[in-house]
Formats: structure tokens, C-alpha cells, sequence
């Protein structure tokens, strides 16, 4: 049997491989062979660590986002505020290059196949919970430290996280009134005007200044 730091190796070679072939085809098309091909191993080892081709797609979607989450670690740490973090997040998940296009494709597929397969449901529901509860975190935080408006930072991140995924689907259907700069300005927009706390202003009335709108004075 081959060593574990070997089999790891190996394991993550194929699951690689497998999200490369998800986002090319899809999983439709999908075939073990393609995917020994793209991870250049035969057919016989992918079925000595998984047992089926279902097990090689449920390990490729926690994998997709397994390493989505490790290129996040530590943004929170390396911005100055939660604010400028959720902003980073933001940039970071624009479908820009073909790392992060890969990466929504799959997302795209799962979503696809998830509404007739409740193994696929659970899947999303555990990852999905996991990325929600992130933005949440950092939502929270903003909060805390008197950056984010008040309200509930579940709602709050469920909005952030359904517009950044409705918008990436459109560019990942190359919507023409939907491209990568619209989205980037759509969701900074949102942080800014929703999310970000603002300074109230003070009206001359409240000030002791003249009334505003039409009303009179205050006596």
C-alpha cells in the first residue's frame, strides 16, 4: 500500500483533475476515464480511492470549496477592518480568471445536478452554511467594532451572498448587460450603501440652525 503522504498526494491529483473535467463538460458528460486522463493515472487507480463516480464528484465539490476557503485564509487578518475584508472577499470570487471560473463552474454544476440528487442537496447544504456563516462572521465583527449598520448578520450576509452568486451565474453566461466590472461595482455598491455604516448627519434644526424642508422654527 502506498504511503499516506503518497496517497494524499494522489488523492488531491485526481479530485484536481475531476474539477478540471466538471467545469469543461459538466457532469452530464462526465467519464473516469477523462479524468484519469486530465490527472494522468489510470482508470484502475481512481477506482482504488473512490469507489464510484459519485464518490469522485461529492469529494471534487468539498474539494472545490475545501481550497476555495484555503485561498481565503487569513484575508480577514490582512485587511484593516471587516469592512475592507467583506470588499476583499468580494474581489476575490469575481469570475475574473480561469482559477476562479473553473471553480464557479463547478459550483454552477452542482447546483444543476443538486436538484435531483438529495445527496447533492446535502453537500451544498453543509458547504453553502459554512460560506454563509463566513460572511456573517465578518458582517458581525463590522458590527461590533462600530462599522456595519445594525440588523441581523444572517440576513445581511444571505443578501451578499445571493447577489454574489446571481451576478457571477450571469457572467458565467456572458450576459451583456451583467460583465465582471459590473458585478465588482453591483456588490461594493451594496457593502457600501447596506452593509457599511454611515455617519448620520445632523440638520441645522438639530443644530439650533434654520429649519429645513419648509417647516418653521423650532420656538
Amino acid at each position: 500500500m502506498a504511503r499516506p503522504s503518497v496517497e494524499a498526494e494522489r488523492r488531491e491529483q485526481i479530485l484536481e483533475a475531476a474539477c478540471t473535467v466538471i467545469a469543461d463538460v459538466g457532469l452530464q458528460a462526465l467519464r473516469l476515464s477523462d479524468i484519469a486522463k486530465v490527472a494522468g493515472v489510470s482508470s484502475g487507480t481512481i477506482t482504488y480511492y473512490f469507489d464510484t463516480k459519485k464518490d469522485v464528484v461529492n469529494a471534487a465539490f468539498e474539494f472545490n470549496f475545501s481550497k476555495s476557503l484555503e485561498r481565503r485564509q487569513g484575508m480577514f487578518e490582512s485587511h484593516s477592518s471587516p469592512i475592507d475584508a467583506l470588499r476583499g472577499l468580494v474581489e476575490s470570487y469575481l469570475p475574473a480568471d480561469e482559477h476562479a471560473l473553473q471553480a464557479w463552474r463547478v459550483w454552477a454544476e452542482l447546483w444543476a445536478e443538486g436538484m435531483r440528487d438529495e445527496t447533492l442537496q446535502e453537500v451544498n447544504e453543509r458547504l453553502y452554511g459554512q460560506w454563509r456563516d463566513l460572511i456573517a462572521e465578518a458582517i458581525r465583527a463590522a458590527q461590533e467594532e462600530g462599522l456595519a449598520e445594525p440588523g441581523d448578520p444572517e440576513i445581511m450576509s444571505n443578501l451578499l451572498v445571493g447577489m454574489i452568486d446571481g451576478l457571477a451565474v450571469q457572467v458565467l453566461l456572458h450576459s451583456r448587460h451583467m460583465t465582471v466590472d459590473r458585478m465588482r461595482e453591483t456588490c461594493h455598491c451594496m457593502i457600501d450603501e447596506l452593509i457599511a455604516k454611515h455617519p448620520r448627519p445632523t440638520t441645522p434644526a438639530m443644530a439650533g440652525g434654520p429649519a429645513v424642508s419648509g417647516l418653521p422654527p423650532v420656538e
